[in-house]
């Protein structure tokens, strides 16, 4: 993902949820809607949320350290994963408080065209705000199903606003659904139980974005084309014949590392073994950019000899 893509898509979405945000709270005034309340909590927290990830790409960005040799790139993880903390808390969890104060002590909703018209308006901002996230995410896709991408993006920024904007989107139709009953039956507790299903929502989409950017946390692999690429980068059929085993891990979004143990012939010379590794190291730079610190050790392969590689599918050929 480029960096200016996932800027974009967040500062779409961080102006759509702010003005979104005071023209619930005002229609809550107005009419005393809970669902209005929560969800003008929801765009608060989500405007809140991209302010977290504006911040942690900024901070991502500073130079690597002694103390932090492999730089500050996961810090775009640790801000994506507040988000979900903050989207289950604040928006989930009161939603549904909210939710279930309103089903005990229901009220009628007044001044109705408040809180139907800015919700018509939202759902209008909140559209553009999804579909410059679609836009930007469609560039870096490739042919992932939307599943998968959310999966399997390295970096959390496009899939965390795309999470956010499509719950906003079903948030504010249940709103809308729950307001609507409310004033066709008379019965405040139509807008509690909308309330209620928007903090059901914000929670599973919590428990999804803390699920993908806890296992980035812990450190994923590169992808299967990467260490495809990398794996016919660093052989070149004459100092180095083969990779007998590579660990590949992300340190952020555009930073990877490449640890690998590459075969070379036994009656080569110190000078051409170095020789072939920093010519080994330029192609894998080459093949794949974001691959930032390269360890290659070389040895002699013996197939008898060879411990297996627990995790081929990070790039090891099981020798």
């Amino acid at each position: 993902m480029s960096a200016s893509g996932g800027t974009k898509a967040i500062v779409a979405a961080l102006v759509a949820n702010l003005a979104i945000a005071v023209a619930k709270f005002v229609a809550y005034l107005f009419s005393g809607s809970s669902s209005m309340l929560a969800e003008s909590v929801h765009s608060l927290a989500d405007s809140g949320n991209q302010g977290l990830l504006l911040l942690g790409g900024k901070k991502a960005k500073r130079e690597a350290t002694p103390e932090h040799p492999f730089g500050y790139g996961r810090e775009r993880y640790i801000y994506a994963f507040l988000v979900s903390i903050v989207l289950f808390t604040v928006g989930g969890m009161f939603a549904i408080y909210e939710g279930y104060e309103k089903i005990h002590d229901p009220h009628e909703i007044t001044n109705w065209y408040w809180p139907v018209g800015v919700l018509v308006f939202a759902i209008i901002a909140e559209s553009f705000s999804f579909r410059t996230a679609i836009k930007e995410s469609n560039t870096v896709r490739g042919n992932l199903s939307w599943r998968q991408f959310v999966k399997r993006a390295k970096a959390p920024e496009l899939p965390v606003v795309l999470l956010e904007d499509l719950g906003a989107l079903v948030g504010l139709i249940l709103a809308l659904g729950g307001v609507g009953l409310a004033l066709l039956t008379g019965n405040g507790v139509w807008d509690g139980i909308g309330t209620l299903c928007i903090g059901v929502l914000l929670i599973v989409i919590a428990i999804i974005l803390a699920a993908e950017t806890k296992s980035l946390l812990l450190g994923e692999a590169a992808g299967v084309e990467d260490v495809e690429k990398i794996k016919v980068a660093v052989v070149d059929g004459h100092t180095v014949t083969r990779v007998i085993h590579m660990r590949t891990l992300h340190l952020g979004p555009e930073e990877l590392l490449v640890a690998a143990k590459i075969a070379v012939k036994s009656d080569d010379t110190a000078a051409e073994v170095a020789e072939a590794i920093n010519a080994a190291e330029t192609r894998i730079r080459e093949a794949v950019p974001i691959a930032r610190v390269i360890y290659l050790e070389p040895d002699i392969y013996q197939a008898a000899a060879a411990a297996p590689d627990p995790a081929k599918t990070l790039g090891g050929d099981g020798h």
